[in-house]
């Protein structure tokens, strides 16, 4: 098969189309032909060899695809189902294997292009939102990052779970994107406290920030009483430092937001929280938008396009298109 591998941690143009042996499912497991795959963040940072999950190269690259059942080795799935699956390393191949638990049984409205986009993010806002932030409706969610694709699913969720969103961006073409979410408000990231303040005079319940840096202090400022910031990541590339008298003297919360760190200690997380959102998934209230498309033998650009911090949404790798020639 035809498959995307990192061989030198020198960032996204030293990924190479190589071919590899098609994968064998083992008890637990099952084989699936991917139809396309979500490129993250994480995947950038693994070209640099600078995320947290370390891989020795040569690895082949990718946590996140859609595709169909080829063979499995659990009760669950059956050849032929269509589902999504999360996966520490191998989405961007013709054929990955997954285990059970981390393989996502897709309704028929959604499509496997959509659902490439999805896991890593949708699972990752449900798990801050709902689990860390204890979201309720009516309540006041400061978004940053909201055109991308952690930042846009947040805001998706937000709105199923009936809160009032405010989406920080960095552009008019973002501004315009978060509008079409649903967001109540849209405020530019310069200057983004004092506009949060004439919005929320008495500050919001929650803050996501999956940018960290220079942001953060202002951002503990826009909380009310009792408010939470979430601390997704650090996008921005520093991660900040908090005063703690500041959250004595006011109040309020820091919270840590690692979906996948949280994950052994429940392996059936994902399923509970994928069986959770199917309501919404079927209801068309989490669908990805689409930056860009690639096919595989464009993964280096595909990966390229998140470090120059221009996506809007989502990049997807649509795999088969190209490698059944």
């Amino acid at each position: 098969m035809k498959a995307i591998h990192v061989t030198r941690l020198d960032g996204p143009d030293a990924v190479e189309l190589q071919d590899a042996p098609a994968p064998s499912p083992v008890e637990g497991e099952v084989l699936i032909e991917v139809a396309c795959a979500g490129v993250t963040f994480p995947e950038l940072l693994q070209t640099y060899g600078q995320y947290q999950t370390k891989h020795e190269p040569p690895f082949i690259l990718g946590s996140e695809l859609a595709g169909t059942v080829v063979e499995s080795r659990s009760s669950r799935f059956a050849p032929g189902d269509r589902v999504a699956a999360i996966i520490p390393s191998g989405a961007f191949a013709q054929f990955a294997t997954a285990p059970e638990a981390m393989v996502l049984p897709l309704p028929e409205e959604v499509s496997l292009e959509a659902a490439a986009g999805m896991p890593m993010n949708v699972l990752t806002a449900d798990f801050a939102l709902r689990t860390r932030g204890h979201l309720q409706p009516g309540q006041r969610v400061l978004i940053h990052g909201a055109a991308g694709g952690l930042g846009s699913a947040c805001v998706q969720i937000a709105l199923a779970m009936g809160a009032e969103v405010i989406a920080v961006v960095s552009s008019d073409e973002k501004a315009a994107m978060a509008t079409e979410l649903g967001a109540q408000h849209v405020v530019r990231a310069d200057g983004f406290k004092d506009a949060v303040k004439a919005i929320a005079p008495r500050g919001v319940d929650l803050v996501v920030d999956p940018v960290g840096g220079d942001r953060f202090t202002d951002s503990l400022r826009c909380l009310t009483t009792f408010g939470t910031l979430l601390v997704l990541g650090f996008t921005a590339g520093s991660i900040p430092e908090v005063k703690v008298n500041r959250l004595l003297l006011n109040n309020i919360s820091v919270a840590g937001v690692g979906w996948g760190a949280a994950l052994p200690s429940d392996p059936l997380m994902a399923q509970k929280q994928w069986a959770h959102l199917r309501e919404y998934l079927v209801g068309g209230q989490l669908n990805p938008h689409i930056h860009a498309r690639f096919s595989l033998d464009q993964a280096a650009v595909a990966i390229a396009e998140l470090e120059n911090r221009s996506v809007i949404g989502k990049v997807i790798l649509n795999i088969q298109e190209d490698t059944h020639g």
